[in-house]
C-alpha cells in the first residue's frame, strides 16, 4: 500500500472511530447534564474515629506500605491525587506512608494510634453508595488450580493469554469528559467491533496464532472463579507451578451469576456465597455452561514471577491490600477499614461474624468494584481465605489519610 493510501485509510479510521464514540456517548446518555455521582471522599474530623485497635496487631502492615512506596516512587513528581475536596502531590502520599510506617513500628496502643491520626493527618471518609458513607465490602483470594501444559483428558479448559487482535481504545483521548473510560474490541475491516463474548469463546475457542494458552485446567468452575479473582496459582502435573495474573478482558460487562441463581430461585439471597454457587454447580453439572455463560466478560492472563499482583504491579499483602475503583481513589494510599470478618469453628464452618478495624493500602481494583461505595478485601490463600472471600458481603466504613504539612 502507498503512503497516500495508508494515510487515507488512517484518516478514514480516525473519522469513523470519532463518530462511533460520539454516537456511543449519546446512546449511553452520558453528558454534562447528567446528575453528579456521590462524592468519592469527604473531609471529616479525625477525632470521629475514636479509639481503635488494628485487628492484626500491625502484622504485615510495613510490608504492604513498602509495596505502595515502591509504586509511588516511580510516579512523576508532577503526579497529583484527589482526596475529597483537596488535591495532594505524590510527595505528600509518600511522606504519609513513610511517616506512618515509622510510627507503627513503635507498636502504639489503640489510644496512641487514634490520637496520632487525628492530630497528624487530614482524614477523609469514602462517600459510600449514596453519599452517606456506607461501603459494601466483599472479598477475594488467590485460588489454586490443577493444570497441564498440554490438553489431555480432563485438562481441556484453557487459560488464555491476551489475544493479539484485541484492541483497547482510551475514550478519554477523544472526549475529555470520559477520561478513564475504555472500549475493547477488534478490527473487522475498517470497523472496531465487539470482541467475542464468553459464550462464543467457550464454544469456538480462540486460534492459537491469536491467543496463547498459558495452561490447561481440569475444572471449568474453578477457572471461572479464577477469572473473578484475577490472580491464582496453577499446579502442573509435572510438579511445577505457574503464577497467572489478570492482563485484560474482552471488554464485555461483568454480570453476576450469583444474582442469576438468586433470581431463578436456585439459591436464596441469605445463603448466597461463592461456596454455595460451587456446590450448586457440582450438583447440577448440566447447567454449568449456561450459568457461566450468562457472564459475557472474559479475562485474559499473563505469567508473573511473583504473585498475586495488584493493579500497581506490586505483590499484594494478605489482609492488608484493598481493591477500590481506580478511577476515583488515589493509588497506594493508606486507608482504614471498618467492617466484619468471619470467626470459624474447628471443622471450617462460620460460627459468627465479628466487627473489626484494620489499616490497609489501596493496591488493587476489579471489574465489579465501581464507585465510592464498593471495596474488595484481599484475604490471601488457603481455606480461611477462600471462605472469608466467598462469604463477605457486609457494609462498613472506609477512611483515607494524608499527613498534614
Amino acid at each position: 500500500m502507498t503512503k497516500g493510501g495508508l494515510a487515507r485509510r488512517s484518516q478514514s479510521s480516525a473519522v469513523w472511530l470519532a463518530t462511533v464514540l460520539i454516537l456511543w456517548s449519546c446512546a449511553q446518555g452520558i453528558g454534562p447534564e447528567d446528575a453528579p455521582p456521590p462524592p468519592a471522599m469527604v473531609a471529616v474530623d479525625g477525632r470521629a474515629l475514636q479509639v481503635f485497635d488494628d485487628d492484626l496487631a500491625y502484622a504485615g502492615l510495613a510490608a504492604a506500605i513498602d509495596e505502595s512506596l515502591a509504586y509511588l516512587r516511580t510516579r512523576p513528581a508532577t503526579a497529583r491525587y484527589h482526596f475529597g475536596p483537596d488535591e495532594h502531590p505524590v510527595s505528600d502520599v509518600i511522606e504519609t506512608l513513610t511517616h506512618f510506617k515509622a510510627f507503627v513500628g513503635q507498636r502504639p496502643s489503640g489510644a496512641q494510634l487514634a490520637h496520632h491520626l487525628a492530630e497528624e493527618y487530614h482524614v477523609y471518609r469514602a462517600g459510600g453508595r449514596d453519599g452517606g458513607g456506607e461501603v459494601l465490602f466483599t472479598g477475594y483470594y488467590e485460588p489454586f488450580l490443577k493444570g497441564s501444559r498440554t490438553p489431555r483428558g480432563a485438562f481441556r479448559h484453557p487459560i488464555y493469554g491476551r489475544p493479539s487482535d484485541l484492541m483497547t481504545v482510551d475514550v478519554g483521548r477523544f472526549r475529555t469528559q470520559h477520561t478513564g473510560l475504555e472500549l475493547r474490541g477488534r478490527l473487522s475491516g475498517l470497523e472496531l467491533v465487539p470482541y467475542a463474548d464468553r459464550a462464543r469463546i467457550e464454544a469456538e475457542g480462540l486460534p492459537a496464532a491469536v491467543a496463547p494458552v498459558l495452561a490447561w485446567v481440569n475444572d471449568p468452575v474453578a477457572l471461572f472463579f479464577l477469572h473473578i479473582q484475577g490472580s491464582g496459582r496453577v499446579y502442573l502435573d509435572d510438579g511445577s507451578f505457574l503464577n497467572v495474573h489478570y492482563h485484560t478482558t474482552n471488554g464485555h460487562p461483568y454480570r453476576s451469576i450469583g444474582k442469576l441463581l438468586i433470581d431463578q430461585g436456585k439459591i436464596s439471597r441469605e445463603a448466597m456465597s461463592m461456596q454455595a454457587i460451587r456446590d450448586y454447580l457440582t450438583r447440577h453439572p448440566q447447567e454449568v455452561p449456561a450459568v457461566l455463560n450468562t457472564n459475557p466478560s472474559y479475562v485474559f492472563f499473563k505469567l508473573v514471577k511473583r504473585g498475586p499482583l495488584g493493579y500497581l504491579n506490586r505483590p499484594l499483602t494478605p489482609g492488608r491490600s484493598l481493591a477500590l475503583d481506580r478511577r476515583i481513589f488515589p493509588p497506594g494510599a493508606l486507608v482504614l477499614v471498618k467492617t466484619q470478618k468471619p470467626l470459624m469453628t474447628a471443622d471450617g464452618r462460620i460460627a459468627r461474624w465479628q466487627p473489626f478495624t484494620r489499616l490497609m493500602l489501596n493496591q488493587d481494583t476489579g471489574g465489579a468494584i465501581e464507585g465510592p461505595g464498593r471495596a474488595d478485601l484481599f484475604w490471601g490463600n488457603g481455606p480461611y481465605a477462600e471462605i472469608a472471600a466467598g462469604h463477605l458481603k457486609h457494609t462498613g466504613e472506609l477512611y483515607f489519610f494524608v499527613r498534614k504539612q
